[in-house]
Formats: C-alpha cells, sequence, structure tokens
C-alpha cells in the first residue's frame, strides 16, 4: 500500500480526537487552518507554525484515558465534553453549574434521595478527581506524542493542554510565557471554533475579548481581534475535509514509522475502558498469525495487521458508559455500538492513502449471512483479510473480561468461534487459521524493566481500573502495602499518574490477553 504522509496519519488521529470529544467532524483541522494564519500573523517562525499545526490537530490525543472515570460521574462523558469546551475554566461558578446540570442529568431517574446523595458526593470531590484525569491526559498525551516521534517541543506543547496563560490552569498551573506558546495559541483557536459554530461570530469575539489576558496571551488575542473577520470567514469557507498544508512541508513515513503510529493509534482506542486494553494489539498479532498460515502474501498479511490495530478506532465516538456498562445494553446503546464500525470508516477514510486499511477495518463485524454491521455487503464482498481480522476479533473478544461477563476459557472460545463458521456467519478456513494461530501464540518477551512479580501483579490491577482496596483484596495484602508498591512502580517507569501507568502497562505487554 501507499504509505500516508505523517500529515495525512496525523489527519485522521485529530478526526478520532473529534468523536472522541463529541466536537464536530474536521474540528481539529478548522482550528489549525485558524492556528497556523494567527502564527502568521503573529509573525512566528515556521517551525513555531509546525507546532502549532500539530498541537491544533492533536491537542486531545490524550484524553481518552479514564473516560470510564468521567462516564462514572457524569454518565456520558461525550456530552460533558461537549458542553464543558464552552466554558471558561477559571469560572468557579460556571464550571460548578456545569458540573451540577450534568449530574442532575445522569441521575434522573433514580429516587430523589438517592440523586441527591450521589450528586453532593461528586460536587464534593469532582475538583480534585478531574484535576488527576486532566494530568493522566497529559501524561498519556505526551507518551503518545513521543511513541509517535514527535520532537521534544511538540510532546511538551501536546502535555500543557489544560495551561492557561493566568496560571491558572492545570496540572502544573504554569504561567505566562512558562505555557509553550503553540498550547496557548490552540486554546484561543478552538475556543473561537467553538463559540463561533454555536453563536456567531460576535459570540466568538466576545469570549476571545473577555479571556484577553486569562485563558489567552494578550498578543495572541489581539492578533485574532485585528483580524478576526477575515480569519472566521476563511475558516468558515474551509471545505469539509480539506487539509492544511503543514508548514514547511509534508514528511513522508518510512514502513517503521507507520507502523509505530498505528501502533500509538491503537492503544489510544483501547485505554478508553480497562476492559479493551491492548484489545487492538491482541488481535493485530492473531490475525497477522491466521494470514501468514493461510499462504496470504507478506504485503497483504501486513496490511491485515494495521487494519487490525485500527479497527475499533471509531469506538472512541460512543461514550464509555456504554462500553463499561455490567449489564445487557438497551436497544438504542445496541445502536449506539454498531455506530463504532462506521466511525472507524469515517476517521481512516478522511486520509486517502489510508483508504484500504478503512475497507478492510470497517468490515470487521460484518458477516457471510449479512447478519453483522456496518455495511452487510453479499459474502463475495467480504475479502479473505476481512474474514480472518472478523474471526480473530471474536476469538480475542470471547478470552477477555468485559464488564458483563468473565473471559472464556480458550477451549470454550474456540468452541463458540466454530459454532459461528458452522452457522455461515464466519468463514470457517479464517475461524481454523485464527485457531491455529491461537494455539501456537508467542510467550511473552522479556521484560525491560526492574519491577518484582508483585510489582507486575499491581500494575496490571491498576491498569484494568481498580481501586487501592480492590486490589488489596485480590492480592490478600493491605492497601499501605498496594500503596507503598505503587510508589516503587510509578519510581520505576517514570510516570506519575494512574493514566501514565496504564499506557505503560500497555506498552509492555503487561494487560495483554494471551490466547
Amino acid at each position: 500500500m501507499t504509505l500516508p504522509t505523517l500529515g495525512g496519519a496525523m489527519t485522521a488521529l485529530s478526526v478520532a480526537t473529534d468523536f472522541a470529544m463529541a466536537q464536530p467532524a474536521h474540528f481539529g483541522m478548522r482550528s489549525c487552518a485558524l492556528a497556523v494564519r494567527l502564527a502568521d500573523a503573529l509573525g512566528w517562525s515556521e517551525s513555531q507554525a509546525r507546532q502549532a499545526y500539530f498541537q491544533a490537530l492533536l491537542r486531545y490525543i490524550g484524553c481518552n484515558v479514564e473516560t470510564n472515570v468521567i462516564a462514572s460521574m457524569f454518565g456520558d462523558e461525550l456530552a460533558m465534553r461537549r458542553d464543558f469546551a464552552g466554558v471558561d475554566t477559571a469560572d468557579r461558578a460556571a464550571v460548578a453549574s456545569l458540573v451540577f446540570r450534568r449530574l442532575r442529568a445522569a441521575h434522573a431517574g433514580q429516587p430523589a434521595l438517592q440523586s441527591a446523595a450521589r450528586i453532593a458526593r461528586v460536587m464534593l470531590t469532582a475538583e480534585r478527581d478531574m484535576a488527576g484525569v486532566f494530568a493522566g491526559h497529559c501524561e498519556v498525551g505526551r507518551r503518545l506524542a513521543t511513541r509517535i516521534g514527535f520532537e521534544p517541543d511538540i510532546v511538551s506543547s501536546l502535555g500543557q493542554l489544560y495551561e492557561r496563560w493566568d496560571g491558572k490552569g492545570l496540572p502544573n498551573r504554569l504561567r505566562g510565557d512558562a505555557v509553550a506558546p503553540a498550547a496557548l495559541l490552540v486554546t484561543l483557536a478552538q475556543d473561537v471554533i467553538v463559540h463561533h459554530d454555536a453563536s456567531g461570530a460576535e459570540a466568538a469575539i466576545a469570549v476571545v475579548k473577555a479571556r484577553r489576558g486569562g485563558a489567552y496571551a494578550p498578543q495572541m488575542a489581539d492578533a485574532f481581534l485585528r483580524h478576526a473577520g477575515a480569519l472566521l470567514r476563511e475558516v468558515q469557507e474551509l471545505p469539509a475535509g480539506a487539509s492544511v498544508p503543514l508548514p514547511g512541508g509534508d514528511e513522508p513515513l518510512d514502513e517503521a514509522r507507520f507502523d509505530a503510529i498505528c501502533e500509538a493509534m491503537a492503544d489510544f482506542v483501547d485505554i478508553k475502558s480497562p476492559w479493551t486494553l491492548a484489545h487492538s494489539s491482541g488481535v493485530a498479532s492473531l490475525a497477522e498469525r491466521a494470514a501468514v498460515s493461510l499462504g496470504l502474501p507478506a504485503a497483504e498479511a501486513q496490511s491485515l495487521r494495521r487494519a487490525a490495530l485500527l479497527h475499533d478506532i471509531g469506538k472512541v465516538g460512543v461514550t464509555a458508559a456504554i462500553w463499561c456498562k455490567p449489564a445487557a445494553l438497551s436497544l438504542p446503546e445496541r445502536e449506539q455500538v454498531r455506530l463504532h464500525a462506521y466511525y472507524t470508516e469515517r476517521i481512516l477514510s478522511s486520509t486517502p492513502a489510508l483508504a484500504a486499511l478503512a475497507e478492510v477495518a470497517s468490515l470487521t463485524h460484518d458477516r457471510l449471512d449479512g447478519s453483522g454491521y456496518f455495511r452487510r455487503p453479499p459474502a463475495a464482498g467480504l475479502a479473505m483479510a476481512a474474514r480472518v481480522l472478523g474471526a480473530a476479533d471474536h476469538y480475542h473478544a470471547l478470552v477477555e473480561d468485559r464488564p458483563h461477563r468473565a473471559a472464556f476459557t480458550r477451549d470454550a472460545a474456540a468452541e463458540l468461534l466454530s459454532d459461528e463458521a458452522s452457522a455461515g456467519r464466519l468463514d470457517a478456513r479464517a475461524c481454523a487459521a485464527v485457531l491455529e494461530a491461537a494455539g501456537h501464540a508467542p510467550k511473552p518477551g522479556p521484560r525491560h524493566d526492574t519491577l518484582t512479580e508483585r510489582e507486575v501483579e499491581v500494575l496490571r490491577s491498576l491498569a484494568r481500573g481498580r481501586a487501592m482496596k480492590e486490589i488489596a483484596r485480590e492480592l490478600g495484602i493491605s492497601p499501605k502495602t498496594v500503596d507503598h508498591h505503587l510508589q516503587h512502580i510509578y519510581a520505576k517507569i517514570d510516570v506519575g499518574t494512574r493514566a501514565g501507568a496504564t499506557l505503560y502497562a500497555m506498552e509492555n505487554g503487561y494487560t495483554a490477553v494471551r490466547p
């Protein structure tokens, strides 16, 4: 396949973050256009403009972590994020009002006393809890950006997405020139887009005036206000799906870097829920081995692995409240789940060079008898790569825990997969190849850290979303001992948040299910 450029690959990832933040598709690209124009108006260098470009596209690449925590508080993290985007984070009254409204909506069907008690508990700890979540977003954003191969200034800027000019941001309350200029510029640009979309040009201009010297650097706000009319017209006239040229020219990707990007994007997806950690990488490994056993050409097996890494990227557009629900889904919730395959196609097809991967990835849940979703092509329209991916995904999901059930044993999962083939829903050859691949799964590779076996157990439980007391019960140790282990783990792996530790566990195979 023709490899995408760096800008092209990041465009697809940016569209995924649009879905994850409940913003319109290409919100990131539109804010990128505005940020690059503002950088030009400010006389920034090509290097500075390039930093603003990627900050706008990828500002929220760390924000898919701990969405289950937000959903447990507010019911639907996507609705919360959509509403939160327009709020001045330093306006405590506005933030508290929004939190209260979302909590009332989340608990609307509960008995009055129970609802009031729950709302009161969350209101008491919401500021502290969300500060921890935001710190995790920053750490995961930096780690993913490093894996993608960005230079240190871009990595650092992406870790400052919640900082403000006036020092009232999070997590480090950086002030003034201590904040990366690209982070400040993109905060302004994205706020402008949000308020322009919601209420028009006058409202966007009023927001910039009100937040000048607060969230926004005065010189940046002034540059926008001088050219507001022309800038807003340009953004409004940007064609849907259009890309913005990367300052200094785009970069070609080689095979190794594109693979690293696909792997980072897979973890960006899977970290949304503690029930899916390392799911995509596990499916990719299984599908690639099955493809080889079927004699597919090496290039096709490689493309299949990449499609498998990206097959669930559309999940970011569905609330974690559904992915983490411990009971049967309602009909509307099942319809939301079915949409994720469509979102996968939307995200990947935003970059022409990823069209072939989009075609295979979006067919993961289609079936030979037409019973799947969302395309429902005739059986002849399902290429062998798509058939293998469907079988690999189905098997791997069976051997993983889910919120509503425990993992099936390998033997039980094999029997269920074979039943799908016998019923004509999955391809028999693909299922046989997947089962063969699962029976010869490689052993875990050598470890490259100094964690003890007990620390690995603690890390694995932490990554699965367990609270400290739950980890203590699982391992038969005291909460104080768990805390002692966590301090050592964080120091050894150089992270500072649960989110960072979770991503480290994914990166190093500690969360992987061995099919």
